[in-house]
């Protein structure tokens, strides 16, 4: 097992060999980084590529043909690298890669593509609360959060800085846009554009996500911006077509109005009414 330093640092920093409890099973063909902690009865798979600064926790498996990067924290039960759930699944060569510094707590699961040489993709510094269940060929932004039991089925998309409250199941191919908001117990079946809030089974709109927005940083002219154009796509009466059109006149134009515009135009599940 050689020791490799994936995602290296800027400046001095000690530097460990990985800590292995002796009663985890560590294939030797597995590659980790320095400074590695890897916990009691955890299994990590031949074809495990793990950046430094890593904690696997207690009874975790790591397997497949799964890529991670630095700083990354999986506690105790958590299985990554599994084959899909997935009856295309017919054993070709599919990837998990992780990012750097998220958390993946208790009984997390994020399973392997199908499609070969395909990969499920999670960024960087995301929550992943218990019993969350990445399924095959998704992608994970950067800074999400997923509360508890939080189920994506295949092919879900969930862009930057989205957050989904727990309990919440997600239909196969859906898109959950940046800065967005899902209240927990909700079952999204379409896209979520960006910048909104959300909740209900049957999914109800709610308004822009203006406290989340706001914490991010955005200017009041660019909160009163995106809610002129929210009320054009839900309170006008307009379709979407229509609400568009519309936009591009009533509204200034701005990076966030663009990324909402073309998020929309991208829709190929139609976004939530």
């Amino acid at each position: 097992m050689e020791p490799i330093e994936i995602n290296k640092g800027i400046g001095p920093r000690p530097v460990r060999e990985p800590d292995i409890h002796p009663t985890a099973v560590v294939h030797p063909s597995a590659r980790l980084g320095h400074n590695i902690k890897v916990g009691p009865h955890a299994v990590i798979g031949p074809d495990v590529v793990m950046g430094p600064d890593c904690v696997v926790g207690s009874s975790v498996l790591i397997d497949g043909s799964t890529i991670i990067g630095s700083g990354n924290r999986f506690f105790h039960g958590a299985a990554i690298g599994s084959e899909p759930q997935d009856k295309k699944f017919a054993g070709e060569k599919t990837f998990v890669e992780i990012g750097d510094n998220n958390d993946f707590r208790e009984f997390v699961t994020v399973h392997l593509a199908t499609g070969e040489g395909d990969q499920t993709r999670v960024g960087s510094n995301n929550l992943l609360m218990a019993y969350v269940h990445i399924a095959h060929n998704c992608h994970l932004h950067d800074n999400t959060i997923l509360a508890n039991a939080v189920n994506l089925a295949g092919h879900v998309e969930v862009e930057d800085n989205a957050i989904i409250g727990g309990m919440t199941p997600v239909h196969q191919f859906v898109r959950v846009g940046a800065f967005s908001f899902v209240g927990g117990g909700s079952r999204l079946p379409q896209d979520v554009p960006p910048f909104i809030k959300v909740a209900g089974n049957p999914i109800e709109v709610a308004g822009i996500n203006s406290i989340g927005l706001k914490r991010q940083g955005f200017d009041e002219n660019e909160l009163l911006n995106l809610k002129k154009a929210y009320r054009l796509l839900y309170r006008s009466g307009l379709n979407v077509t229509q609400a568009l059109d519309r936009m591009a006149v009533d509204c200034q134009l701005s990076p966030r109005l663009e990324e909402l515009m073309a998020f929309i135009r991208r829709s190929d599940r139609g976004i939530v009414r």
